[in-house]
Parts: structure tokens; sequence; C-alpha cells
């Protein structure tokens, strides 16, 4: 929403104080940051894009963060998996069930384990300069927002700063960055999660699977409205943004923020980039190596395969098909073997190879069978 003069639509209580500032000098969030003579901020985000989000938290971090001030940012994510920086996104999560169920990938700049969101979970990420940064601090803001509204919630804080429900079930989990000056810790909060959804993505099909890239730790979760159905994203929010603005005394009116403005946010277009780009997403995922033993035809004796993959930067780098009968043309399996070799580890540059393969045996039918069949599971494991 933009009013006539181009600038976001805020919330009651902040417009005048956008509308005192001169167009010439204050013309970004982060001039506004500079002039307010509030200690924090409170910021929400109307996207629902996850690449936008994260694109907001650098557009942040960046400009508004290195003034050393205290900022919230609230923001919700349409359905996606966030893997930590050092993760391997293979290991962490079913991409198949995902691209089949329309779920996306992203790759958060920070460390930590690998989440589910959606709009039934809360993101919240805290910007201090370095030496003000608080994690078990900001846990215990979020405890006392809580306690606040419902003060029979048993929630604490664990030495991994998670956030546990009744000392068992995890509602919260946390990450971070640390700059040269700056940091900013974010965590999520279960309100109302779909958590069939959840346990299905965060479940890697893969078993043989070398990697040094960071694991997750799986735990077993709760939401919140399932111990007490009153509660909503909407009340959580207002509740912690509450918190927020008494402990750090500033308005707690919360500004919203478009992170497709790129006049409130110069250049923030170029973060959101990155962060969807596939060499950021699958690229920087460590060293890994992919072992997989299959059947191809349950039906057919000796119709087995073993697959040996080494993947660098999300690409190929050796790749070693065997099989154990004249199923099919060992000289087709090796030359596909070869091909592999450079590409990126997905099915689509993999279905491309197949498919030329198919126009060399195009008149045997049995054949384009057996090949298809071969293709479709090594597709399978990308």
């Amino acid at each position: 929403m933009r009013c006539s003069g181009g600038m976001p639509l805020l919330n009651v209580g902040f417009r005048a104080a956008w509308r005192t500032l001169s167009p010439a000098c204050y013309t970004t969030l982060a001039a506004l940051a500079e002039s307010r003579g509030d200690s924090a901020l409170l910021l929400k985000s109307t996207s629902t894009d996850i690449y936008e989000n994260l694109a907001l938290e650098d557009w942040l971090h960046e400009y508004v963060q290195s003034r050393d001030r205290h900022v919230l940012l609230l923001w919700r994510n349409c359905p996606t998996v966030v893997i930590g920086r050092h993760q391997n996104p293979w290991q962490e999560c079913n991409l198949k069930l995902m691209r089949d169920q329309g779920i996306q990938l992203s790759r958060r700049r920070s460390g930590g384990g690998t989440v589910y969101h959606d709009l039934g979970n809360i993101n919240l990420t805290f910007f201090t300069s370095k030496k003000k940064y608080d994690r078990r601090g900001n846990l215990e803001l979020v405890i006392s927002a809580l306690k606040r509204i419902r003060p029979q919630l048993n929630v604490l804080a664990t030495d991994r700063y998670d956030l546990l429900l009744n000392g068992v079930f995890k509602i919260s989990g946390t990450a971070s960055k640390i700059g040269r000056t700056s940091a900013y810790h974010h965590c999520t909060l279960l309100c109302n999660s779909n958590r069939h959804v959840l346990s299905s993505v965060l479940h890697s099909p893969h078993q043989g699977l070398k990697t040094n890239a960071t694991p997750s730790i799986p735990a077993t979760v709760k939401n919140l409205c399932d111990e007490d159905p009153t509660l909503t994203c909407d009340l959580l929010m207002d509740a912690i943004a509450m918190e927020y603005a008494r402990q750090h005394s500033c308005q707690s009116k919360i500004m919203l923020v478009d992170p497709k403005d790129n006049l409130l946010l110069p250049g923030i277009a170029k973060f959101t980039q990155e962060l969807k780009s596939w060499d950021w997403i699958y690229g920087r995922t460590p060293k890994f190596s992919i072992s997989h033993y299959f059947s191809v035809d349950h039906n057919l004796p000796g119709a087995e395969v073993e697959l040996n993959m080494s993947i660098t930067h999300g690409r190929i780098e050796s790749c070693n098909i065997k099989l154990f009968s004249d199923w099919l043309p060992s000289m087709m399996c090796n030359q596909l073997a070869s091909d592999l070799i450079g590409n990126k580890f997905c099915p689509t540059e993999t279905l491309i190879l197949a498919s030329a393969y198919l126009r060399v045996c195009s008149q045997d039918n049995e054949l384009c069978t057996k090949w298809n069949a071969l293709c479709e599971q090594v597709m399978a494991i990308m």
C-alpha cells in the first residue's frame, strides 16, 4: 500500500513522524531509523515470500543495524523449507516431495538447522550491535510476552536457545549471524503450523549420503494453539511487539514494510535475486557424496543398479553407474555417467540428458522403457 507521496503506508503514529521529514534528506528506511528519537524500531513485513523477507533481513543488517539501533522485525512466509548457511538440502529435506507440493527451498545467511515455515509460524529477527547481542535476553522477552497474555503457559529457554513448551515440545528454533560490529538473532514461534507437512518435508529419503555439512537435530514439536486454541499469530505478534516496546522504551506501533519497495529500501532487489538463485540455494552446499543401490525392475531378477556420485558446489564431480546384469547396454550407462559430470545435481538437467538418449533408441520400445526406469531412479535422488 502506498500514499500519494510514494512512501509506504505506515501505522498510526509513524505517519506524522514521516511527514515531518524532508523528502530531499530522508527517503529511505535507514534515514528514518537514524532520525527517530526512539531507541528501537518495530517493523513488520507485508510480504509472505521467503526470498523477499530474507532479503529484508540482509538490507536491515547492512543499512539500519549498522547505525547501532535496536530493531525487531516480524514476518511470516508461505510454505517453505529454510536451511542454514552450512547445510545440505539433500540431507535435510525431501526435495521431490517439496517440488510436488510447491513448497519452496531457501538458504539463509545464518547458521543453525533446517526449519519449515508456513503462515502458522511466526518469525522474529532481533537486530543489535555486536556488543549488545543477547540471544538469551531475546528469548526471555518472548517468554515474558507469552506470560502476559497467557500466564498458564509453561515455556522455558534451553541451553541451545530453543523454546520448549511443558519441558518437552519445541515451539521455537533459533539461529544468528554475528558481523564485525553488528549482529542479528532470529527465531521461529509455532502457532498453528501444519505439523503433518512439517514432519514430511523435513525427512530426507537418502540413506547413503556422506557430508560434513551441519546436520539438524530432530525434535518433537507442538503448536501453541494446540495448548490454547484462542491463540493466533496476530495475537502473538502484537503481544511480542508490546513487550519489546515496553522493554526498549519505544512506541508500540508497528511500521509496515514492503520488501519490494526499492524507494524505501534502495538496492534490495539485488539481495532478493541472490537469495533465490540456484548458486546460493544449492551451489553453496558443502561437498558431499552419495551411494544409492536400487532395483530398476522388481519383476526382473538382476535388474539392480549401484549409483555413486560426488558433488561439489552442487555440481556432479564424479559419477559411476554399475549394472549387475546386461539388463541395459553398459555403453549407454557409461555415457550417461560421463555426461552427467559437470552438470547440476538436479532432475531438470538430468531429464534433458535422458531425453537426448531416447532419440537414439526410439525404435526399441522395450529399451526405451528400461532407459526411462533407470533415469527416473537417478532423478529421484536429486
